[in-house]
């Protein structure tokens, strides 16, 4: 069983006022098939976790590790990762002008498996994957996100998801800007990725609209660069009715 672990990680951030330190130990193990949301309020420190673990250089590990399957991940390059079975679905997905979805899955998958998918097959996948997130098929000959909406872009992500089937899947707020219907659409994306590989999933969210959807097995409350607590799904319902404001209070005490 597939085993990505995160150990009192800690991280900072270069700004024009100095360094800022972000993540301040975080300790964080998910397992093959489970479901993780992270929760809580703005600067917490959730989407450095997710970037983070992606390799963004933007961000420096000043300690602790992350481990995929007793590998050291922070050793590896951004692609290595990848390759290592890591997927990153972004907040804000970047548009790639002159490269066509169907190059890039198909070059990314490539890449993944070390040799081309079948072609006869592979068309087959995509269609249906296509099919599954409504999504019109002349966007397989569009340019990656160029020109599309926040939902397109969103759903073009899990399309990604769920063609390269990574081992474990980091969403940071994959339910931003996305009206009911995409939001459900996006959800049963995930949800299918998750039934047919047993990845781990990761999902950094505000709300718990996402989690009516996407059940989770574990719900982290990130304040300040930490995880205040953890529990089940009730503590995402508790969170819905009580807010942060408890945290944040405890926070500033300490």
């Amino acid at each position: 069983m597939s085993v990505l672990e995160i150990k009192d990680l800690r991280v900072s951030v270069e700004t024009d006022q100095g360094t800022k330190h972000i993540l301040k130990g975080v300790d964080l193990t998910i397992n093959e098939g489970e479901i993780h949301a992270v929760m809580g309020p703005n600067g917490s420190g959730k989407s450095t976790l997710a970037y983070t673990i992606a390799g963004h250089p933007k961000y420096h590990v000043e300690g602790g590790s992350i481990l995929l399957d007793g590998e050291e991940v922070l050793a590896m390059s951004v692609d290595q990762r990848a390759r290592a079975g890591l997927f990153l679905a972004m907040q804000y997905p970047v548009e790639i002008p002159g490269v066509t979805n169907t190059n890039f899955l198909r070059t990314a998958k490539t890449a993944i498996d070390g040799e081309a998918p079948a072609i006869r097959t592979w068309g087959k996948d995509v269609k249906a994957a296509m099919e599954g997130l409504r999504m019109d098929p002349s966007f397989a000959a569009r340019n990656v996100n160029e020109g599309f909406s926040g939902g397109e872009k969103k759903r073009n992500e899990i399309l990604q998801l769920e063609l390269l089937r990574p081992r474990f899947a980091v969403l940071d707020e994959t339910d931003s800007g996305l009206d009911v219907d995409a939001l459900k659409i996006v959800s049963e994306g995930v949800n299918r990725a998750k039934a047919n590989t047993g990845l781990g999933i990761l999902l950094i969210t505000h709300y718990t609209r996402i989690l009516r959807y996407i059940q989770p097995d574990f719900v982290h409350v990130f304040v300040d660069g930490r995880v205040a607590e953890q529990g089940g799904r009730e503590l995402a319902d508790r969170l819905e009715d009580e807010g942060y404001d408890r945290y944040l209070t405890e926070a500033n005490v300490g």
